[in-house]
């Protein structure tokens, strides 16, 4: 996945049709940014952080090691999702906070582009919090300006009902990820 954007900031979607997919690509997109020298932070649910992590492994990706030397952070998304929601939206100075301190943890002060996954907008989603789910996505944007990350989101297909149009979440993202991982720009 190239991460050259306008401005610097990468913010993309994968739309996935089933968990396997989904981990491969976050693991990819993970390993690739570790191979470079930048840290990984995954808030994801407990079963996608395990299997993103297995396919790290696969990978031959030093998982140990990474999280040993805060080089990789896992965090739940359910749990993130309780420090910033409030009353069925996100509060923009709560998530700030919380993400903020979860991106310095893996920054540690060295000044590479961390890879994010986040997966808090889908369980928003998946919740019925569509209105909440787009904001969380306009304060990840608005964090990117204070903020060196490179960031994937994931939405399950089957979320998706023929009143919701795609559309909307796209708009909000630099970049949508295929099935093969590769990340092609959104047009404007």
């Amino acid at each position: 996945m190239s991460h050259n954007t306008k401005g610097g900031h990468f913010h993309a979607v994968r739309f996935y049709e089933d968990d396997m997919s989904l981990c491969r690509i976050v693991s990819d997109f993970i390993a690739k940014g570790v191979a470079a020298g930048h840290p990984g932070l995954v808030i994801a649910t407990a079963t996608h952080n395990e299997c993103i992590l297995d396919n790290l492994r696969a990978s031959g990706v030093d998982v140990a090691t990474l999280q040993r030397n805060n080089d990789l952070l896992m965090l739940d998304a359910r749990a993130m999702l309780s420090l910033f929601m409030e009353d069925g939206l996100p509060s923009p100075e709560r998530f700030h906070n919380a993400v903020t301190a979860a991106l310095q943890s893996v920054a540690a002060g060295r000044k590479h582009t961390i890879r994010a996954y986040g997966e808090m907008v889908d369980l928003l989603w998946k919740d019925g919090h569509c209105a909440a789910s787009i904001k969380v996505e306009m304060l990840w944007n608005k964090l990117a300006g204070t903020h060196d990350f490179s960031l994937l989101c994931g939405y399950a297909m089957g979320s998706f009902y023929k009143d919701v149009t795609i559309d909307e979440i796209c708009r909000h993202h630099t970049h949508r990820v295929s099935d093969s991982g590769e990340a092609s720009p959104m047009a404007n």
